[in-house]
């Protein structure tokens, strides 16, 4: 096929991707910058949010992966017209996201006790457990976020959720200033005072979605109708956990063996921990970008999939993958050219910085894998085929990447080293497994 007939494609698909890739992006450049600021506070209290964050973020991609189920579900009842099944979805899934919300809370405070018997140095458990509690608070506006950014991608918008959270990033960034090192009256926080910010920043963007439903009539009308009229229904509560849960699952994994490198990293010491971190939230940029691309997948995909012009639907799903390897070849040059300088920017520890510009070139090397295993995954959230994915999932991430993982750093003596190489491996096999799931489907529909 000729790259002529991509090229209307690629256009449809970018303006829909480009505002996620710019919201993803700019999540991921505050993470990034709350990592220079407390880097340059202490190394201590980098390690500790690294730690704190690995476990956060298990809990949090399970919880807001289930409620990407939203959106293909939106999607499919917006395109054939049945206003009513929107209003009813919202409503049912904001039951569904409070329940989420509710059991993400619980397993975070159940964490709390245990920080200090995992390993990790007096110094880094003191700096993380202020940062954790904050953070475990933030889940219950960021889930309202969640759910009001998944309805609306379903009805094919991203560019509230962009602006929305370009404006919020940017009081959390100067936040950071104030808590962490303790400007106009407040005293110096640390990590915790990155936590703060973090929080006030969440709680705001769950708020003004809330007020862009209320502002614009066609989304007032679906707010309305599930405030007013909608009800919780069995059904539709069991549609959404069939497709939502599976998602989380999935993304529960993927986290899962992240998380668990963030603790084994750590037995290494605080400054390997605090390069772990450093290289990862570098990697994250450009997975943003690839997050962009697979939101859009889902949504194209689950629009021409509800219209049944499957012709279409297979277009939007290749020319993802185009797009995907274009941008991480991109990200990955640039972290290979500029491994020697961008660990300068985190931290002043001379080892610090030597171990993150040797993992830069491990992060560079998953790029397309990573990207592909994305689009893979969300071509098939597009067609609501999850339950599989989530098996290969598991099996690339925990059955077969993380024992790896354990036996390359500890037992060949790899180091870190042994755990980077074991997200090459886990990735490579997921991105095979999806594709060749998302074509088999989808080969016999014309």
């Amino acid at each position: 096929m000729r790259l002529a007939e991509y090229i209307p494609y690629y256009r449809r698909n970018l303006r829909i991707a480009f505002p996620v890739m710019l919201t993803q992006l700019g999540a991921a450049l505050v993470g990034l910058i709350d990592s220079v600021m407390v880097g340059h506070y202490s190394t201590a209290d980098l390690a500790g949010v690294s730690f704190a964050n690995g476990i956060f973020f298990t809990v949090m991609v399970f919880t807001t992966g289930a409620v990407m189920g939203v959106t293909p579900l939106v999607g499919h009842a917006f395109v054939q017209k049945n206003y009513q099944q929107v209003s009813s979805l919202l409503r049912n899934g904001w039951d569904f996201t409070c329940l989420l919300t509710l059991f993400g809370c619980l397993i975070l405070a159940a964490a709390i006790p245990f920080l200090g018997h995992m390993g990790q140095e007096p110094d880094v458990v003191q700096a993380a457990r202020p940062y954790y509690i904050t953070r475990a608070v933030g889940l219950i506006p960021f889930m309202l976020f969640c759910l009001s950014k998944q309805f609306l991608e379903g009805l094919g918008n991203t560019l509230v959720a962009m602006l929305i959270t370009t404006v919020c990033n940017l009081l959390n960034i100067a936040l950071n200033y104030v808590f962490i090192f303790g400007h106009f009256g407040f005293p110096a926080l640390g990590a915790y005072g990155a936590g703060i910010a973090s929080l006030i920043a969440c709680s705001l963007m769950a708020i003004c979605f809330l007020l862009a439903m209320l502002c614009h009539s066609p989304w007032r009308r679906y707010l309305l109708g599930a405030i007013r009229h909608g009800r919780s229904t069995s059904t539709q509560l069991r549609d959404l956990a069939k497709v939502g849960l599976p998602i989380g699952m999935q993304t529960f994994v993927e986290a899962f063996i992240f998380t668990l490198s963030f603790i084994m990293v750590g037995w290494l010491g605080k400054e390997a921990q605090a390069a772990h971190m450093v290289s990862n939230q570098v990697a994250d940029l450009t997975f943003m970008l690839a997050l962009g691309i697979g939101a859009a997948t889902t949504i194209r995909v689950s629009h021409q999939y509800g219209l049944h012009d499957y012709h279409a639907m297979k277009m939007a799903a290749r020319a993802s993958v185009h797009l995907v390897l274009l941008m991480n070849a991109t990200g990955a040059a640039l972290m290979i050219s500029l491994r020697n300088y961008i660990p300068l920017l985190f931290s002043n520890d001379p080892e610090v910085i030597q171990i993150v510009s040797r993992l830069l070139i491990y992060a560079a090397i998953f790029q397309f894998s990573d990207g592909l295993q994305c689009v893979g995954a969300a071509s098939l959230r597009g067609i609501t085929d999850v339950r599989r994915p989530m098996v290969y999932a598991f099996i690339s991430y925990i059955v077969i990447a993380l024992p790896f993982g354990y036996f390359a750093m500890f037992t060949a003596g790899l180091g870190v080293d042994g755990m980077w190489l074991s997200f090459i491996l886990a990735l490579a096999l997921a991105a095979i497994f999806f594709h060749v799931r998302f074509w088999r489907i989808t080969r016999n529909m014309n």
